[in-house]
């Protein structure tokens, strides 16, 4: 199989599975990996602890940390010719600041996102992946991430709605939709082997 020479970018809501189809396909196909750097955020463990009081500073964090890694890594790896595979999208951005940010905050924050993303890089394939909120939740306690203890029904609910609307009148990019609580991505059988031949 020919390696990857396209910029791949797989989104969904939190437990879907985007990371782990990520690695496997950057591992097919011989490309680079993107990923999010949840680790490098010193507000993170505190939004966790109180959401209200820290999702904005949280979340500018998240931002221009994204906006390197579309300038650094993903755009000087497409002028090469280079394949590269994320496990998320620039715009996934301003669907969680919707989610997390009151109205003022969200505000502010949007002119700060409208100048970086004025030229940020546009996929050549995008993945959505989607799962009710009872399988996003079973896949979070079955990695027991206990940063994770404040997902509840109604945040994952709101995270999910939200994709579901962005997506609805996506056009920037080709986009494949997967139930990934239908098919399972991460033994490498049928199922996967069938993405691999559609992304191909």
């Amino acid at each position: 199989m020919k390696e990857l020479d396209t910029y791949i970018a797989i989104e969904g809501p939190i437990g879907v599975g985007k990371t782990s189809l990520a690695n496997m396909i950057a591992d097919k196909l011989n490309a680079r990996k993107v990923f999010e750097k949840f680790e490098e955020n010193p507000f993170l463990k505190d939004f966790y602890d109180d959401p209200e009081s820290n999702a904005f500073q949280t979340q500018v964090f998240f931002l221009l940390q994204r906006y390197q890694q579309q300038q650094k890594d993903i755009r000087q790896l497409n002028l090469l010719q280079k394949g590269v595979v994320t496990d998320y999208m620039f715009e996934k951005d301003r669907l969680f600041a919707e989610v997390t940010l009151s109205p003022e905050e969200l505000e502010l924050y949007d002119k700060v996102y409208d100048h970086l993303t004025f030229d940020s890089p546009t996929p050549d394939l995008v993945i959505y992946l989607q799962a009710p909120v009872e399988v996003l939740l079973e896949r979070i306690n079955k990695r027991g991430n206990p940063d994770e203890k404040f997902l509840t029904v109604d945040y994952l609910e709101r995270l999910n709605d939200a994709y579901s609307k962005f997506f609805l009148y996506f056009e920037n990019a080709p986009l494949l939709i997967i139930n990934a609580s239908d098919i399972d991505l991460e033994d490498g059988g049928s199922d996967y082997d069938m993405l691999i031949y559609k992304i191909m």
